[in-house]
């Protein structure tokens, strides 16, 4: 559609002052949320692109996985978080081969969880609630758990018995 003089000289100052606050509550609510997604992390809390990150693949799938390998970045893990990217995630290193749980307190998005031992072989994958304290464990021992945005394992086809590769080495 092509606006003419015309046409724009038609607009009343009422249609103009609407528009004008649309555009101003479009261009808004990006930032709110992204104020929002700030003000959630609590004081000395990491920020999402302080974890370390590495690349993961489950069979064609590369994953972008935030790496939490000590104490207190496996407490924190994906708490705060209002978003994922679609192949983003989150790894957990543990220094034991042993059943680690899981619950989601302060966990805003829900998530799936793949429970993986040492050699990359996933074990039990499990769907979590957002904001929830049950208890997620797995059935098997395992040094790694990776965290996705809920439904991504089963979107993709990843199943227990299939391997994670890329995983880094315990220590």
């Amino acid at each position: 559609m092509r606006l003419s003089w015309l046409s724009f000289r038609s607009v009343s100052s009422f249609d103009l002052g609407r528009l004008v606050r649309r555009a101003v509550v479009a261009l808004a609510v990006p930032l709110v949320s992204l104020a929002a997604q700030a003000q959630q992390m609590p004081p000395g809390a990491k920020q999402p692109g302080d974890f370390p990150h590495t690349k993961l693949t489950a069979g064609m799938y590369v994953i972008d996985a935030a790496i939490a390998s000590n104490d207190a970045d496996r407490e924190q893990g994906l708490m705060y978080r209002t978003k994922l990217a679609p192949n983003e995630g989150m790894l957990f290193v543990f220094n034991e081969r042993a059943v680690h749980c899981f619950w989601m307190k302060n966990t805003l998005i829900p998530l799936s969880i793949a429970f993986i031992r040492e050699d990359g072989t996933v074990t039990d994958i499990d769907e979590m609630q957002a904001e929830t304290e049950n208890n997620h464990c797995p059935r098997n021992n395992g040094v790694y758990a990776l965290e996705m945005s809920k439904g991504w394992f089963t979107a993709k086809g990843i199943k227990p018995g299939m391997k994670i590769q890329g995983l880094p080495p315990v220590q």
